[in-house]
């Protein structure tokens, strides 16, 4: 009964957090705010290289891609292409350098004055380091990632965004293979360029659901994920994404 009390309070804890830099921002910009309905999927595969040889078994590599939608499921606005090679320090910490890169097919929403009305293509180069840290609680994963946005139409300047993960796992005592999941990233953009918004608070995205594990080499995830973005599409409209997001984790 203790252990359930303290997950709950944990949770709701970080909930609370999640929800603080939205409900800042929301304040201000809330007659500039569009509310939306949809959707992402995504697959990421992770593994050792050992697989291929031991004597590299601390290499590791990430392979992710997602598919999102919008405007009521009804447009498939941007995909997400993800590679990723890293080192693991210890059991726990794992250093990564990756590339992203995002096609877009915006829509012109009601009082939205988007930049680009058709196809937007945006590359990312990053540094990120993970941490796990699991408990008798759950599984806490922090990661830090540093982008550096190429956006097309930036006047050839690179937008420098650093993102916050904290992530809770919480396997259910009556069915280990199902758990709670709940999730918090925080985006901030550290330079102001001509198409890549000011600096400061860029988006929230906050998670909540639950995942089953099949074996150790297969979870999938699905839930509710609220995603506030200041100043999107290049304009001075806001958005709130609520989104139905499935996810398909492949451990090798």
């Amino acid at each position: 009964m203790k252990k359930t009390k303290l997950v709950i309070r944990l949770l709701a804890a970080l909930i609370a957090v999640s929800s603080l830099p939205c409900l800042a921002t929301v304040t201000v910009q809330q007659d500039n705010v569009v509310y939306d309905l949809g959707g992402w999927q995504q697959a990421v595969a992770e593994g050792s290289l050992g697989i291929i040889d031991p004597k590299i078994s601390k290499a590791r590599v990430w392979l992710e891609g997602q598919a999102r939608e919008d405007n009521s499921f009804r447009n498939v606005y941007q995909g997400m292409a993800r590679v990723a090679m890293g080192y693991q320090l210890t059991d726990r910490a794992t250093i990564w350098a990756g590339y992203t890169y995002l096609p877009g097919f915006p829509v012109n929403y009601s009082g939205a004055n988007t930049h680009f009305t058709k196809y937007v293509g945006q590359q990312d180069v990053w540094p990120a380091f993970r941490y796990i840290l699991p408990t008798d609680y759950g599984t806490f994963t922090f990661r830090t990632m540093i982008e550096a946005n190429f956006l097309p139409g930036n006047n050839n300047e690179v937008r420098y965004r650093p993102r916050q993960m904290l992530r809770f796992l919480h396997p259910f005592e009556f069915e280990p293979r199902l758990s709670l999941i709940t999730w918090n990233e925080t985006f901030l953009i550290a330079n102001t360029t001509a198409h890549g918004g000011q600096s400061g608070f860029n988006q929230n995205r906050a998670f909540i659901g639950a995942g089953w594990t099949f074996n150790k080499n297969f979870r999938f995830e699905g839930g509710y994920m609220n995603q506030y973005i200041e100043g999107a599409h290049y304009s001075s409209t806001s958005y709130d994404h609520n989104l139905i997001m499935t996810s398909l984790y492949i451990n090798f």
